[in-house]
């Protein structure tokens, strides 16, 4: 049979039809089984089944390709392996004349194989031949090592064979473009003639590096220039690899080769930038990259320059002026992979300088000397550098000249860390470190009563088209919140929201360490107190919005800490410390009688409140009797607040509260233990409450009146006489039950009457329960089985009626209030 095509493809055309073939017939006997159904039942009711779709036969596991492609790797594997072991193993059985002849014969067939196979359309086949003949060929030079040069270097002829291997392949790639694997691989082989090369001539690191740099530059042009997608792609991995490695050898040997690692890392910078330049998609990684090499090159030359103490400060100085090509011409992705650069360097220079400020913000709240004894700390972190404050200082001069809110912000948080850090790293003494600390809260805390103070300027940042809008209805901010215009943009008030608020924090942080450190003598700590009440009063005064509410709550805190400290000076004890504690609530309370509904009143008594509190806890140090005048005073307090109607409720409970806090401590304090001296100071308030409760409501449940009341008595009485052996108590709290009955009967109370019922019942009982034991003992004793059933016998004749008393008894009491 003559056919046109070759016997292997004509076997899987054949192979081909011969599987749709049969998935055919398999369609058809399953059409033919269902047909075959259908006639055999025609009467069943049941749905008829769903004849098989067509082309649901059965499906191939892998496609001829697929199959091909394994079979032609597989082989070309084996191949390799073959070959390998016959270099290896059974080279040294031939002579020098078969040895070539072998390698010869088979490199040329096997490289000769692609171009015939090529022709025919076999091009998977042809992939696999040539693969397996660029491995003959790394054979062939690593025997022509073996047998012709043996006494050459090893790496040296390594790095001429990959050069001539990458050319060849290279040659052989270009010649047989449809072959997809020879270009790849040359790109890679080409990586190893340079950094081999340097190796074989003992280069060193920094040559090692220029070899590698040289490499990826050529692979960059191979990137630029080459028109296969793989091989850019390889190319462009291959680059990336190679100039990383040089980029890092280059900023480690800055530190100690700064001049000539200086010229590899320009040299770095320079392929970045061309990079960046030609590549709008990597021109930000790129630019990233060219910056901080030229900071690595810059640095390490002033490193070199400068003394030890400046090697971070020289950095940073240099990533501040990379900074300032965003002011350049220089294409918007360049200067922002540029200047994103030098604010990695220069946030890295930041977070050196912060353990000084943490240092000088949190030391005198850790304190190592008493209190007034005129002995100063030591000095903190005495071998760190001095020049970290410069650090900081640089930065929030860098961040001032850019035009945005945050820069704003961020520069005023360093500058407040370059004040905070400056006595650590000068070690000043402990007034220059006082003065400096309580310049730096005004400095920081004045501004903040006006947000606009720190924030001239950032009109340029608003952008061209934007409308300034005033706040909108349920929202603090312009521009936000519900009813902002949509489509325009509103002057950046927010971020002077926070620009206020970082100042008042940074001001507020400055002026607690100043208080700690001014504890070690009594003169400085009345200053500061003085001066921190005095700035803090200024911000309550004159700023506007919360800020306003923290900073009075602040000076009532602060007013606290000076009535504590006059107390100490003056050597007071605990209880009068505590008596003059008091005069801050009242004084809170006179200012919120002023003020009246302003957000500021109720804030000022709730810290006044709080100081309060502080002064209960010393007076209960002090001793009860100091506590229940404390009680009384702070009642007093809470009575005079509660004439004011918006806070009558809350401060007349607050009042009853202390009044019979104070009544219990001091009956505490005598050594009474009568309850009813602790119970009645309730009952008796209470019961007023509930009287003109009911009036005003008569509605209102008798329970909700009377009930808490007489249970703050009742109960307690009725616990104490069941303990007690005496006759008086039980007497007494029978009279008073009775009383109470009576009076819910009188007027339909509910709670009267079931309490005092249920507390007369039981004193009753336990009163009476000594001799009903003895009656019952001196009974014979089959008289209580006997009583007993005449009981049964009688509540059982008058089952019925007995019902109907008890309903009648629900009744009436639950038509009681």
């Amino acid at each position: 049979m003559n056919s046109p095509l070759p016997p292997a493809d004509e076997l899987v055309l054949v192979d081909r039809e011969l599987a749709h073939l049969d998935a055919r017939r398999s369609q058809l006997l399953a059409r033919r089984a269902w047909l075959l159904r259908i006639l055999q039942a025609p009467s069943a009711p049941t749905a008829a089944p769903t004849p098989p779709r067509p082309g649901s036969g059965p499906v191939a596991d892998s496609t001829p390709r697929s199959a091909q492609n394994v079979l032609l790797t597989l082989g070309g594997v084996l191949l390799t392996i073959a070959a390998l072991a016959f270099t290896l193993v059974s080279w040294g059985s031939m002579g020098i004349g078969g040895r070539a002849a072998v390698l010869g014969v088979v490199t040329s067939a096997a490289l000769a194989a692609p171009v015939v196979l090529l022709r025919r359309g076999l091009g998977s086949t042809a992939e696999a031949v040539a693969a397996l003949s660029m491995v003959l060929m790394v054979l062939d030079a690593y025997a022509l090592h073996r047998v012709a040069l043996p006494e050459t270097d090893g790496l040296a002829f390594t790095a001429v064979a990959s050069a001539v291997l990458a050319g060849a392949w290279t040659a052989y790639g270009t010649a047989l473009g449809r072959l997809r694997i020879p270009l790849p691989v040359a790109v890679v082989t080409a990586q190893l003639p340079l950094p081999l090369g340097v190796l074989a001539a003992d280069g060193g690191p920094l040559a090692l590096a220029w070899a590698a740099l040289a490499t990826a530059v050529a692979d960059l042009a191979v990137v630029l220039w080459a028109k296969p997608a793989a091989v850019r792609g390889t190319a462009a991995v291959t680059a990336g690899v190679l100039g990383g490695w040089a980029l890092f050898t280059g900023g480690a040997l800055s530190v100690s080769s700064p001049l000539p690692a200086g010229g590899l890392l320009l040299a770095c910078a320079a392929v970045a930038l061309s990079v960046a330049w030609r590549a709008a998609r990597a021109a930000v990684a790129a630019s990233v990259v060219a910056g901080l090499a030229l900071v690595a090159a810059a640095g390490g030359v002033l490193r070199a320059l400068l003394p030890g103490d400046w090697e971070v400060p020289g950095y940073v100085l240099c990533a501040v002026a990379l900074a300032g090509v965003l002011r350049s011409s220089a294409p918007q992705a360049v200067r922002t992979g540029l200047a994103g650069a030098g604010a990695g360097v220069l946030a890295l220079g930041v977070t050196w300088a912060l353990p000084p400020v943490a240092a000088g913000l949190l030391a005198p709240l850790a304190r190592t000397t008493p209190v007034w004894s005129g002995a100063h700390a030591d000095p903190v972190l005495p071998t760190y550098p001095a020049t970290a404050p410069l650090v900081l200082l640089v930065a929030a001069a860098a961040l001032v000249t850019v035009a945005r809110p945050w820069s704003r912000c961020a520069a005023l948080l360093l500058a407040w860390a370059t004040a905070t850090a400056l006595p650590v790293a000068l070690s000043l003494s402990h007034t220059t470190t006082l003065v400096l600390q309580l310049v730096t809260a005004a400095a920081t805390l004045l501004p903040a009563t006006r947000a606009q103070m720190l924030t001239r300027g950032l009109d340029g940042a608003v952008e061209a088209g934007g409308t300034e809008q005033k706040a909108t209805p349920g929202s603090p901010w312009p521009g936000w919140g519900p009813g902002a215009a949509p489509g325009t943009v509103s002057r950046p008030l927010p971020p002077r929201e926070v620009l206020g608020w970082s100042a008042f924090g940074c001001g507020s942080a400055t002026a607690s360490s100043a208080i700690a450190l001014a504890l070690d003598t009594r003169a400085a700590t009345f200053g500061v107190l003085g001066v921190v009440l005095g700035l803090f009063l200024a911000v309550a005064f004159l700023a506007e919005g919360a800020r306003r509410i923290v900073a009075a709550c602040a000076a009532v805190a602060v007013t606290a800490g000076l009535v504590g400290a006059g107390a100490a000076a003056a050597g007071f004890g605990d209880g009068p410390t505590a008596l003059a504690l008091l005069l801050v609530p009242a004084a809170t309370a006179g200012v919120g009688a002023r003020l009246r509904r302003d957000a500021v009143a109720l804030a000022v008594e709730i810290t006044g409140a709080a100081v309060g509190l502080l002064a209960l806890v010393t007076a209960a140090v002090a001793g009860p009797a100091v506590l229940a005048l404390t009680l009384a005073l702070a009642g007093v307090l809470a009575a005079a607040t509660a004439v004011r109607p918006e806070r009558r409720r809350f401060a007349s409970w607050t009042a009853g509260a202390l009044f019979l806090l104070a009544t219990w401590v001091r009956l505490a304090a005598w050594d009474v233990t009568t309850p009813e001296a602790y119970t009645l100071p309730v009952t008796v308030p209470a019961l007023a409450v509930g009287v003109l409760r009911r009036r005003r409501d008569p509605e209102a449940s008798s329970w909700v009146a009377y009930g808490p009341g007489l249970a703050a008595t009742l109960v307690p009485s009725l616990l104490a006489a069941w303990v007690d052996p005496d006759w008086p108590r039980p007497l007494l709290l029978g009279v008073a039950a009775l009383a109470v009955t009576l009076l819910g009967a009188r007027f339909r109370l509910q709670a009267l009457l079931v309490l005092g019922g249920a507390v007369l019942a039981l004193d009753a009982l336990h009163e009476l329960a000594p001799y009903v034991v003895q009656a019952v003992g001196a009974l014979p004793r089959w008289l209580p089985p006997a009583l007993a059933g005449l009981l049964l016998l009688a509540v059982g004749a008058t089952y019925e009626q007995r019902l109907r008393d008890a309903r009648r008894l629900r009744e009436r009491l639950g038509r009681m209030r």
